[in-house]
Parts: C-alpha cells; structure tokens; sequence
C-alpha cells in the first residue's frame, strides 16, 4: 500500500485567498511523500490563469459570493452553491484526497463542505485580523485553523488554532532587494510602489496620477504604479494630461498589473497600498514602510483593522480613504524621504512582524490532520 498523498488545495477570487493557497500547493508538491495535488477553483477567477502553469490539476466549479438581499438572485446562488457542493463531492469520491486545504471565501465553501460529509480531513486558512464567514462557521469542523492574526482567535469556535502569518511564496525569503532592482532595470536610488491590489484602487489611483510627475521630478525617487487592468487606460489618460513626456521618465514603470509582484516589493522602499493581509504579509518581507489606505468597504471592515494594527505596532502610517487627497499623499510620502530615521524605522518594524515560516506550519498540520483520521 502507497503512503503517497494526494492533497486538495482551494481558494480564489482574490490574490488574498490565492497567493497563500498556491504556496502551500507549491511547497506540499515538493514533499517527497506527495503523490498529487488538485486544485478546486472557478475557472472565470484569478486563480485559473494563476494555477495554468502550475504542476497541479485545476479542478474547475463555479460559486460565487453570497447576495445580501432576499431575492431570486438568492434564490439562483443557492442552486449554484448545491451544484458546487455535489461536483466537490464527485472530485473526492474520484481522486480520494488525504486532506483539504482551504483558504476561505466562497470560492473554498463548497470543497470544504464536501469535506465535512465525506468525512475528508480538512485545515483552514485565514489571513484577516476579523476571519470571514466560511471560516468562522466551517471551523469547528475543521482539524485545524491557521490564522495570521492572534486576535482572530476569539473570533473562531475551534480550539486548535496556530497563529502562522500569511504563508508567502519562497521568493520573499531568498530575492534581495538589489536584485529586484535590476531585475525591473531600476537603479538604486529610493523606490516608492503604488497599488491597490490586482483589481486596483479608484481612489488612490485619482491621487497618485496628479502627484506622479512631483514624486520622479521633485522628490527625485523612482516610482512603481500598478493600477489595476479596469483603472489602466483612465489613469494613463489622466497622467499625459498632466506629464506628456512620463513615458520618457526612467524613474516611473507604470502597468496595469505585475503577474511577479514579488519583485515588485522586494525593489520597493516605501509603498502605498490597501490593506488586505496578504498584502501586509507580503510588504513585511520585503521591509518596506507602507501607508494604509484600507477599502473602506470589505467585509466586516476587515482593512481598516489589519491596518490599524499595523500602525499601533509601527509598521505603517495610515490614511482614511475618504481623507484621501494628492496633497494629502504626497506630504505623507514626502514626510518618509526626507525623515530617513522614521522610515527605517517603519521598516524595521514591518520587517519583525514577518513571518517566513507559516508555510512550513500549515503543511506541518495538514499532515497532523491526516495522522488524525488514520
């Protein structure tokens, strides 16, 4: 009898749900006891293009987020969220997993629930200070919790809780920042990066476009602008108005979207971004000294919590999005490069608060969550 394992991997819809669940795949993969990995996914999201090029199966089904309202838009999810439950339960009775591993979200429901009737041993993920609604309600099911904040805790009815961090691909611990640098063709000098996550950010993208000429001229610093590929056109638009000649400019790279954002941070010095947890995650291991922006209308305000955690441990200054003005963003940016003392200083906190082993410990419970069954 083969002690092989085979392993369910299932997050989407947002980089926050993927990015950690494709380093655990990445890392079980080079387990030598593994025999395969399946990811469960919708093939419309993210996580499809992301997964493609992987050496895993995609294993496709379609969900989507809960309606808010009472109404046959509710109605026609629920149907969508049985459909997806049954083909998960089809994909395990077919390729007989030892172990579910999910990041939450809608897009990890069906699978995780598939778990639970087959009696599938499953660990769950989730890189909010406030855990969302699949796994606070899957958790006293699952084996296991992994959470990146210890104030999550409380929040969860399932005792056998590890505080991990974010698992963050390999790359954060081995690419240095040099590296980064001349891997974008930057030069050594100060390194700002704008975003505000794959899909982009309206609003720091309005600021960012009036300041972009006065950050590369007058602060002399180069500048990284992801706008998201929706914002893309708008905001090159915007900034000809304003700097006609930018695509001369050797300080700005501008892109709608980077698919190796980890050397993205791992140039940057100072960032201006969201504050979704992975992304927290992600700029802590590449100590950089962020300004919070949270979106002020995530779930259960989960931002604005990651980020004023983040601000009352020093790792971060923060600004409301409505209070969000070009003026506002460049003192604030402008208050960094010229007090070098206070952005390292950020830095340095940023940087005692990543975690580089989180993907180690939630492979080392996946197996724990197995041994259990067996």
């Amino acid at each position: 009898m083969s002690n092989k394992k085979t392993y369910f991997i299932t997050g989407g819809g947002t980089g926050g749900h993927i990015y950690p669940a494709v380093a655990v795949a990445d890392a079980l993969l080079n387990e030598n006891d593994t025999e395969q990995i399946f990811y469960i996914g919708n093939p419309n999201n993210l996580e499809a293009s992301i997964v493609k090029d992987k050496n895993y199966k995609f294993l496709p089904v379609i969900s989507s987020g809960m309606p808010r309202k009472l109404n046959f838009t509710l109605i026609k999810w629920a149907f969508q969220m049985f459909g997806a439950w049954l083909k998960c339960i089809f994909y395990i009775n077919k390729y007989k997993p030892d172990a579910i591993f999910g990041t939450g979200g809608y897009v990890s429901a069906p699978a995780l629930l598939a778990g639970v009737v087959t009696n599938t041993p499953f660990v769950m993920h989730d890189c909010d200070a406030n855990p969302g609604l699949v796994t606070r309600e899957l958790s006293p099911f699952a084996k296991s919790i992994s959470i990146a904040f210890e104030i999550a805790k409380d929040k969860l009815k399932n005792l056998n809780c590890s505080v991990n961090g974010n698992p963050i691909r390999e790359k954060f611990k081995t690419l240095t920042k040099t590296q980064a640098k001349e891997t974008l063709g930057l030069s050594d000098k100060l390194t700002l990066c704008i975003m505000g996550g794959s899909q982009g950010a309206k609003t720091i993208n309005e600021s960012a476009v009036k300041i972009i000429k006065n950050l590369s001229q007058k602060l002399d610093i180069q500048v990284i602008f992801q706008t998201g590929k929706r914002n893309f056109e708008t905001a090159i638009n915007e900034i000809e108005k304003i700097y006609p000649e930018y695509k001369e400019d050797k300080n700005l790279i501008i892109r709608p979207y980077f698919e190796d954002m980890v050397t993205v941070l791992k140039a940057c010095d100072i960032a201006i971004s969201r504050a979704g947890s992975l992304s927290i995650s992600e700029l802590c291991a590449s100590n950089v000294a962020t300004i919070f922006i949270p979106y002020p209308y995530a779930a259960q305000d989960h931002q604005r919590k990651n980020a004023k955690y983040m601000v009352e441990n020093g790792a971060g200054l923060y600004l409301e999005n409505s209070d969000t003005t070009p003026e506002k963003l460049f003192d604030m940016i402008n208050s960094l490069v010229q007090d070098k003392t206070k952005m390292k200083a950020i830095q340095n906190a940023a940087s005692k608060m990543a975690k580089f082993d989180g993907v180690q410990n939630i492979i080392k419970q996946i197996k724990s969550a197995i041994e259990s069954k067996n």
